[in-house]
């Protein structure tokens, strides 16, 4: 039996001991003022913390077809979800980001590590046999705007991703072409439109949805959407415009040939006439795309035959801006070079000699050009001597300048 003086020792020593395992005196008599209903709270908080990332971390698909499985579930809650607030809905939407920007690391690398080409290749048609691709673009505008950013690369990368050495995402849009109809309504919406104008460019990189595209009533929007007011939006549609009448040099020349008399009335009238100066010089600059393809041969042959184009073309020229005078030069020198002039054309040239021939006198650009300074000495010679040359020659062919 220890005596009372012993046991008194034992307890010191215990209390002692405890103290100066849990804390110090200060520390201890700190603890005491606080409340204990705030103590409480923090250790809820914390262990509903540690609770949520264990569940995260357990519940986190791991594999590329169990991400896109996860996120097309998600994604058919949010398409067919009739409200969007709550709590639910939010760790939802939380989790579907999440799920977004894992198919985009896994599509393009993480910036320190290459994308794996059989993850790419799992991810790239689980995505297509789960009809993923519909239900992003459907409820790409209740995604907030990261999650837009980051769904539009993974649908811009799909466009590109072979798997078993073919484009799986053009078999999948030839039988769902009612998406490009999604797609480029979406020019209609500030807020979506430069997500799916990026979408809908990749997808035209598809010769079947450029044929779709082109031979759909939506391609005379473009003339409109070009002329928005947003900037932004219009500068995305000139540039849809463009990989669509330059990407597929065989389609192009087939609708141009079939569509000519519309499309160039609509090009010239809302375009190359439009009072917006940017619009002006990028149709300009398309033009001379268009024409100076060898694909487009016939239709450039067509186009320098009509007084009216050489009237617009004449008048771009004299405008006070140097970028749109310089594009205008490399459409009107085809006019001159044309050796099958209808008399119209020769009767507007020589009419108006004396005044084109003092144009390209003080016609210079800013820095030296043997290619320019060659042709523009060209065309001089060619309007020059018109008179004598323009009834020589019926081929239809051009002379041989030095296009650039």
């Amino acid at each position: 039996m220890p005596t009372q003086v012993e046991q008194g020792r034992r307890e010191m020593v215990g209390v002692g001991g405890l103290m100066n395992h849990q804390q110090k005196p200060s520390d201890h008599r700190k603890a005491l003022k606080r409340s204990p209903t705030m103590n409480l709270k923090r250790l809820f908080t914390k262990a509903m913390r540690t609770a949520s990332l264990f569940k995260s971390k357990k519940s986190r698909p791991k594999t590329p077809i169990d991400i896109v499985r996860h996120a097309t579930s998600l994604l058919s809650y949010l398409h067919s979800a009739s409200h969007h607030s709550g709590q639910k809905h939010s760790d939802k939407m939380s989790e579907l980001d999440v799920l977004i920007r894992e198919m985009k690391l896994i599509l393009y690398g993480n910036g320190e590590s290459e994308p794996v080409a059989e993850a790419c290749a799992q991810l790239t048609q689980q995505f297509f046999k789960e009809n993923t691709l519909r239900l992003l673009i459907v409820c790409l505008p209740k995604l907030n705007l990261e999650a837009r950013k980051d769904a539009t690369q993974v649908v811009a990368n799909l466009q590109r991703q072979p798997v078993n050495s073919r484009l799986i995402a053009s078999d999948y849009l030839e039988f769902n072409l009612d998406l490009l109809d999604l797609l480029i309504s979406g020019y209609e919406d500030p807020a979506m439109a430069l997500h799916y104008g990026g979408m809908l460019r990749e997808c035209i990189r598809h010769q079947t949805v450029a044929r779709y595209v082109l031979k759909s009533v939506h391609v005379k929007k473009f003339f409109d959407y070009m002329q928005l007011p947003n900037f932004d939006v219009a500068a995305d549609a000139t540039a849809t415009f463009k990989e669509l009448l330059t990407r597929h040099k065989s389609t192009v020349a087939e609708f141009l040939a079939e569509n000519y008399n519309w499309f160039f009335a609509e090009f010239n009238s809302k375009l190359l006439e439009s009072p917006n100066y940017i619009t002006r010089r990028q149709a300009v600059k398309l033009l001379g795309d268009i024409l100076l393809d060898r694909s487009n041969a016939a239709v450039m042959v067509r186009y320098v035959s009509s007084r009216d184009n050489l009237r617009i073309l004449m008048n771009l020229l004299r405008e006070s801006s140097k970028n749109i005078p310089l594009d205008a030069f490399h459409v009107f020198k085809l006019f001159v070079a044309n050796q099958n002039k209808p008399p119209d054309i020769v009767n507007i040239l020589v009419a108006n000699r004396s005044k084109i021939l003092r144009f390209f006198a003080g016609f210079k650009i800013d820095r030296e050009d043997e290619a320019f300074e060659a042709d523009k000495a060209q065309v001089v010679k060619e309007i020059s001597e018109l008179e004598a040359t323009a009834s020589i020659g019926n081929s239809g062919e051009l002379r041989k300048l030095k296009f650039y």
